[in-house]
């Protein structure tokens, strides 16, 4: 029960069933291929056989017309006692039998002249059970005289080769089915472990872990083309995932100082203010920073629209000089705040085409790296300059800081660098650096 559990178990398999059909057909096809050659081989042996019956009557019946019975009768004698596997009698009138190498023939064989219908039975000299009867063919000629001769052939020869023939091809085939058995065997093992191999890691795949990919072997067959075909998929959704990682990053990032700062101005506000007029203002700051909140959200959008590949993002003129003095207002008390000093130098009515959310959003986050990573005891400034040279307008942010260790390398790149592609991408063809 158990190996028939595992016989069905196996069958479940595509391969498996589809090695099942070969087989059953490459088994038929054999089968008819051994009927078809065998037959097509007694056929032959018959023919042969008939065709040399037909030339030793012709012989016989000319040397009866040149040197009449006396000489058929010395031919036929002669021929009786050679070896061989020809039968030839001489029979009377009334059928009995006078000469030759045949001690005993199937009645009403001589009755008819010409070829016999079927092959009959004889007895060879010094046989006399039926086991020892034989079977052959042959032509009876019948002379003027009523004299009677039968020329024939033994067929247990041909009958020999036809079962020869088909013992060896079924030997042969045979061979080549358990030679085929074991290739498919060893076959089909190979594809099974691709296969599992291939699930196992679809498996992974689907619990999450993208770095996963199907094995290749490096054959170019069907599993690797479809496998490496599935890798440039999974490599492609690994990458929007992490580009996905990286907005989220990006996200926190951006908004933590203004929500930081929304919040001080609140609480400032709770605080100090006086009268009608103080919270006025408070709400003017907190409407305007919240204004910048929702430009930051859209500038993400856009973000991920420009790494994905879309133009949707807003292109107009911007004047690059006016957005570097607003971010370096807007983070100059914050700078001081930390300990640094922000200065500017940004020349005047320098325009680009780009977007100016985005342009805005990389200049506050190199800004807010500056601030992060730039501390020096000795010369704690930001520099923010906007130049106008001959390989275009290039935007600066430069401190004198240390720089940020090797290990934060990724954050940046995860944030300022983010920022400043998509900035980049938005004002291209505008010559801006």
């Amino acid at each position: 029960m158990a190996a028939l559990a595992r016989l069905r178990l196996l069958y479940r398999h595509t391969a498996v069933r589809l090695s099942a059909i070969y087989l059953l057909l490459f088994s038929a096809c054999a089968a008819v291929l051994v009927l078809y050659v065998t037959s097509i081989s007694d056929g032959q042996l018959q023919a042969r056989m008939k065709e040399s019956i037909t030339e030793e009557v012709n012989q016989l019946e000319d040397i009866y017309t040149e040197g009449g019975v006396a000489s058929l009768l010395r031919v036929l004698e002669r021929r009786s006692h050679q070896p061989g596997a020809n039968l030839y009698v001489i029979a009377g009138p009334s059928g009995e039998i006078l000469a030759g190498n045949v001690a005993g023939l199937q009645a009403g064989v001589l009755n008819e002249e010409g070829w016999t219908d079927k092959p009959f039975l004889y007895n060879r000299f010094g046989e006399t059970a039926k086991k020892d009867r034989h079977q052959a063919i042959a032509h009876v000629i019948r002379f003027e005289n009523g004299l009677r001769v039968l020329v024939g052939r033994d067929v247990g020869e041909p009958e020999n080769a036809r079962l020869l023939v088909r013992k060896a091809l079924m030997l042969a085939l045979g061979v080549m089915g358990v030679g085929a058995l074991v290739i498919w065997f060893a076959i089909g093992r190979n594809a099974l472990r691709r296969i599992d191999r291939t699930s196992l890691a679809a498996q992974k795949i689907m619990a999450g872990d993208l770095s996963q990919r199907l094995p290749e072997t490096g054959s170019g067959d069907e599993f690797d083309r479809l496998a490496g075909s599935l890798n440039v998929m999974l490599a492609r959704m690994e990458r929007l995932n992490e580009g996905l990682r990286q907005v989220s990053d990006n996200i926190a990032h951006d908004l933590k100082t203004p929500l930081t700062r929304l919040r001080n101005k609140a609480e400032n506000a709770l605080a100090k203010a006086d009268d009608a007029e103080d919270y006025r203002v408070a709400l003017e700051e907190v409407i305007g920073d919240t204004d910048q909140l929702i430009r930051t959200f859209n500038a993400l959008l856009m973000i991920s629209r420009v790494e994905a590949g879309s133009a949707a993002a807003e292109m107009s003129v911007v004047n690059l000089s006016e957005v570097a003095e607003e971010f370096g207002e807007l983070y100059e008390p914050v700078a001081e705040d930390a300990g640094f000093r922000l200065d500017r130098m940004i020349a005047p009515d320098i325009t680009v085409r780009g977007n100016r959310e985005l342009i805005g959003q990389a200049i506050s986050n190199l800004i807010d790296n500056a601030m992060k990573y730039g501390d020096n005891p000795d010369a704690s400034v930001i520099t923010l300059s906007v130049t106008l040279g001959a390989e275009g307008v290039r935007v600066t942010v430069a401190d004198r800081g240390q720089g940020f260790p090797r290990t934060n390398m990724a954050m940046w790149s995860n944030a300022s660098f983010a920022w400043t592609k998509a900035a980049r991408s938005l004002a291209r063809g505008s010559g801006w650096r």
